[in-house]
C-alpha cells in the first residue's frame, strides 16, 4: 500500500499548483491508502489554504500531519505563515518557537516567518532583528538578496508609524497649548 501511496503522492506533487483537479484526486486517492501521510496531509493543508482560501480545513490538515510526525520540517514554515495570515498570533509564535527546537529545522526559513509574524503585529523594529537573524543562517545569495529587500520595507513602514505617531503627539500637544491659553485669557 506505502507504494500506491507514494504513486499517488508524486502524482499530486507534479500536478500542484497547475492541474488542481488532479492533484486533489491524487491527494484523495494516496491519503485513502495511507491517512497518516504526512506528506499527503502536508500538500492537502497548502492546497486548502494557498487555493482554496479554507484556512479552517488547511490548519486541520497541518495539525493532522503534525500528529503524526512532528519531525517533518517542511510543514512549519506552511503552517506558520498559514496562523499569521489568519492573525492566530499567539499560536503562530508558538509554533516558531517550538520549530526552532526541531532538528533539521531551516532556521533561516523560521526566522524570516518570524519577521512576518512581527511585521503583521506592527513590531517593525523587532522583525528588522529576526530579519538580520535570518540573513546569518541563510545560506545563498537569493535569500540574503530577500531579506535585504523585505528589511527596507519594514523600514519604511517603521518610518511611517514613527511619523504618524509624532503626528498624533504634535497635535495633541498644540490642543492642549491652545486650551490652556483659552483657560488663561477667559481669567483676564
Amino acid at each position: 500500500m506505502e507504494n500506491l501511496t507514494n504513486i499517488y503522492l508524486l502524482k499530486a506533487i507534479e500536478a500542484y499548483p497547475y492541474e488542481l483537479e488532479k492533484a486533489v484526486e491524487a491527494l484523495n486517492y494516496a491519503l485513502s491508502f495511507d491517512p497518516e501521510s504526512v506528506k499527503a496531509l502536508h500538500l492537502m493543508g497548502k492546497v486548502y489554504s494557498e487555493q482554496l482560501g479554507d484556512n479552517e480545513i488547511a490548519k486541520e490538515f497541518f495539525e493532522e500531519a503534525m500528529a503524526v510526525n512532528l519531525k517533518y520540517t517542511a510543514i512549519y514554515p506552511d503552517f506558520i505563515s498559514l496562523l499569521v495570515n489568519n492573525e492566530d498570533y499567539k499560536e503562530a509564535q508558538k509554533l516558531i518557537d517550538f520549530a526552532l527546537t526541531v532538528k533539521g529545522i531551516d532556521k533561516a526559513g523560521i526566522k524570516l516567518n518570524q519577521a512576518y509574524l512581527y511585521e503583521a503585529i506592527q513590531e517593525f523594529e523587532q522583525a528588522e532583528e529576526a530579519l538580520q537573524e535570518a540573513k546569518l543562517f541563510g545560506m545563498n545569495n537569493d535569500f540574503i538578496h530577500y531579506c535585504d529587500d523585505m528589511i527596507s520595507r519594514v523600514s519604511k513602514k517603521r518610518k511611517i508609524t514613527n511619523n504618524k505617531n509624532r503626528v498624533i503627539e504634535n497635535t495633541q500637544q498644540n490642543q492642549t497649548k491652545v486650551s490652556q491659553k483659552s483657560w488663561l485669557s477667559s481669567l483676564l
